[in-house]
Parts: structure tokens; sequence; C-alpha cells
């Protein structure tokens, strides 16, 4: 991806940040030539140098197998986004733009079907998710957990290569950054206000 000098994100730890924060990621394989992608929560693990992306598919989702062909793989982790108007800048001669923050990870990954290979991840995911859940899955049956298990196909990503943007208004003066977090923060989406924060976050905005 593309990524001027003034959105690079330079600290892999505010990378790995923003991954868990969202982790409902898009993960895109090479299927046959094209590229083939599923919507998918997933689980980010950080084990001193290597960062693990897991997650599973559906069995009757033929991405499984198309990352047992070609395990090369691209997982996109997109979080806030806002038009930003030009009205909050202090000049006349400004066009509007968008904020946004997005991380893309290049990996290798392998594909597991085993209830032991599964049973690791799916512990990891409620673990993220819904901790209080992990009573209620013990509850269950085991046919009934059996049966699940059948239908899905784990898979553990191995990150090769990040690259973080964070298009956040850097390239402003600390006035008009102000201005943009406060016209953001302000609204009651909070896809909007959570670029708001976002930027805060990252230290942006007029010095006090």
């Amino acid at each position: 991806m593309y990524i001027s000098e003034y959105f690079h994100v330079r600290e892999r730890s505010d990378a790995v940040r923003f991954m868990q924060a969202n982790p409902f990621a898009i993960l895109i394989s090479n299927a046959d030539g094209e590229p083939f992608a599923t919507h998918v929560p997933v689980a980010v693990e950080e084990a001193g140098e290597q960062i693990r992306i897991r997650g599973h598919v559906a069995k009757a989702n033929p991405h499984w197998k198309h990352l047992e062909h070609n395990p090369s793989c691209l997982i996109i982790f997109h979080g806030p986004h806002a038009y930003v108007s030009p009205s909050n800048y202090t000049t006349r001669e400004v066009v509007p733009t968008w904020n946004y923050g997005v991380v893309h990870v290049y990996g290798n990954a392998r594909t597991f079907a085993e209830p032991q290979d599964l049973l690791p991840m799916l512990h990891q995911l409620i673990g993220t998710f819904e901790a209080a859940y992990a009573d209620q899955w013990a509850e269950l049956s085991q046919a009934y957990r059996d049966r699940m298990l059948s239908h899905i196909v784990g898979f553990e990503i191995a990150a090769t290569r990040i690259e973080a943007k964070f298009k956040l208004s850097q390239n402003r003066t600390s006035k008009e950054q102000a201005n943009v977090i406060s016209s953001l923060g302000a609204s009651s989406d909070t896809t909007i206000s959570g670029v708001a924060r976002l930027m805060q976050e990252q230290g942006l905005g007029e010095k006090q």
C-alpha cells in the first residue's frame, strides 16, 4: 500500500494495538489468479518478534482450500474513518480529504481441522471477544461441540511484513488538527468520533 512519509506508523506497538482493537479483518488470498476475500474476526498474538493471527472459516467456505494451495496471503485491519471538511483549516485554498487508520499484514498461513488444534484457537477467540462464554461452551453437550467443530477450518498466519498507515492530518498545523479533532469528536457516529480518539492517542492537536 502507498504510504506517504507523513502517515507512516513507525512504532510496531501502535500497529499491534490497532490490530487488536479492530479484530474484524479482511483475509485476502489468490484463488486461481483472482483475489478471494473473507471477512472474519481474528485473534492477534505477539510473541517476541513474531506476530501470529488466528481465526477460522466455515468448512463450506473454499477460502481454506485456497490457503492450502497457496499459503501466501494478506489480511487487512481497518479502523475508524471519516470525511474531513475544509472548514477545519485556516486557509481557503484546501480540499476535502478522508482520515483513517489501516494495517496490512502479509504472511503465510497454515490450516487445521482436527479438534485438538481447533480448541486452543477457539479458546483464544472466546477469551478475546467474550470470556464469560467459556462457561457456556464447556456446558454444551460433547455431541454438539463436536458437530460445531466439524463445520469449521482454522487458520494461523505468521506475519512476514506489516504496513501500517494512520492518515490523521499529520500534514496540517496543530491548530487545524485540533479543529478536526473537535469536529469529528462531536459526532454520535463512533466510526467518525473514533478518528478523533485515534488522533488524540497519536498526540495530535493544538498543544495546551
